[in-house]
């Protein structure tokens, strides 16, 4: 497993859990209560750890290289899925995932930012990184939904909508707003979680539904630290004090009214337990859709108006 840099006192005990494991102790020693003793000490660190965790660290659990990404829990929490490719328009993206399904036995339609987990799988992916097609076939999507009243889930994993001049050109900040427009006018039920990294518009693209949930250690920024930094200090290297301006914590969301609801993780974080994880996703998930589909569409949509219109009142104080 990939070590962050905080967890190495964690590394060192688990390191010798995993040579315990391969001894053959000959009935001299208990092998199983000394594993089961370092067992209960890298708890307690991870505990200590977990517990204090800065926003500059959390920045480096939400992008953890073996945290499960959006195909992972389509494929855990989703049934019967049934990707449908294509804007119509231009191309397709393989950034953005999305299609049919059932969630527990109710229909829906899923979208998804996908990073990948390997060289190639993330060069597939562009990283996560959506172009303008992208955010076009998730408007696309959006309105099949709104077609056919089915409820739609979004799972937001990306740095930030692609950079590049071909997407510029194409009219990414147009395909953005448009994505965003799309999310606030479907009269069907959407209920967005932040996975890792929610990264500015191409976060917010997806995400502007009725209920926002996230991961205890995921962020929400309207721009990655990294870039902050370099904004306002001219420096990447402050990245760290940006993370801590930009309130781009869980915990700090909540606070201000951005997000509805925070996931617990498991101890050390999703990639350490991602069953578990997918189990408390899918939960979160089932609770938000119970509660936004008591509503008819015409009180669906002034709630989500007002959601949005409120932001900005809370916990500026």
């Amino acid at each position: 497993m990939h070590t962050l840099d905080f967890e190495k006192p964690v590394a060192d005990l688990e390191s010798k859990i995993d040579e315990l494991r391969h001894l053959s102790d000959g009935g001299h020693v208990n092998i199983a209560a000394e594993i089961g003793k370092l067992q209960e000490k890298v708890n307690r660190q991870l505990q200590g750890i977990y517990g204090k965790l800065s926003p500059a660290q959390k920045v480096q659990v939400a992008r953890h290289a073996e945290r499960p990404h959006c195909l992972d829990y389509i494929g855990a929490l989703i049934e019967d899925f049934t990707p449908l490719a294509g804007d119509r328009a231009f191309a397709e993206d393989q950034a953005i995932i999305g299609g049919l399904g059932r969630f527990r036995g109710q229909a829906c339609v899923v979208i998804g930012q996908e990073r990948g987990h390997d060289t190639d799988s993330r060069i597939k992916h562009n990283f996560g990184m959506a172009k303008p097609e992208g955010y076009r076939k998730a408007q696309r999507l959006m309105t099949l939904a709104d077609r056919f009243d089915l409820p739609v889930i979004t799972l937001i994993d990306t740095a930030g909508a692609f950079p590049g001049v071909e997407a510029e050109a194409r009219g990414q900040a147009e395909a953005i707003a448009r994505s965003i427009e799309t999310c606030l006018r479907i009269g069907v039920p959407l209920v967005a979680c932040v996975i890792g990294e929610g990264g500015s518009g191409g976060a917010i693209a997806l995400a502007a539904g009725d209920r926002v949930l996230m991961l205890e250690h995921a962020i929400y920024s309207v721009i990655s630290p990294e870039g902050c930094a370099s904004i306002l200090w001219r420096n990447a290297a402050n990245a760290a004090d940006a993370a801590a301006a930009l309130r781009l914590t869980a915990q700090d969301l909540l606070q201000l009214g951005i997000i509805d609801r925070i996931i617990p993780e498991p101890l050390g974080g999703a990639h350490r337990d991602r069953d578990e994880m997918f189990t408390r996703v899918g939960d979160a998930l089932a609770d938000a859709l119970s509660e936004t589909g008591k509503l008819d569409r015409k009180a669906l949509l002034a709630a989500r108006h007002e959601k949005f219109l409120s932001m900005g009142q809370k916990g500026l104080s």
